[in-house]
């Protein structure tokens, strides 16, 4: 049974996702507290995002990780910004 087949009409479960830009490897990393063994790279915000659509589900079931579906991202995003452009 796939995570699609378990929406409900529940108040989704917010989970934290952090995304950093390495600017030196060139990719965004993303990682958070909440799920346990999440860490993805992708070199655009939208690579990192669909990344994202397909790990997450995989890795709250595998840590059986409590949750409701549909399942939300608060996304934190993270740039650092040379004055020296």
């Amino acid at each position: 049974m796939t995570h699609s087949s378990l929406k409900s009409s529940a108040k989704p479960t917010v989970f934290r996702v952090n995304a950093l830009w390495d600017a030196e490897a060139e990719v965004y990393v993303a990682t958070s507290d909440d799920i346990p063994g999440l860490v993805a790279e992708a070199g655009t915000f939208e690579e990192l995002m669909a990344d994202l659509r397909a790990v997450v589900p995989e890795l709250l079931e595998l840590n059986k990780v409590p949750h409701t579906w549909p399942v939300r991202l608060n996304l934190t995003t993270t740039e650092d910004i040379d004055s020296a452009a």
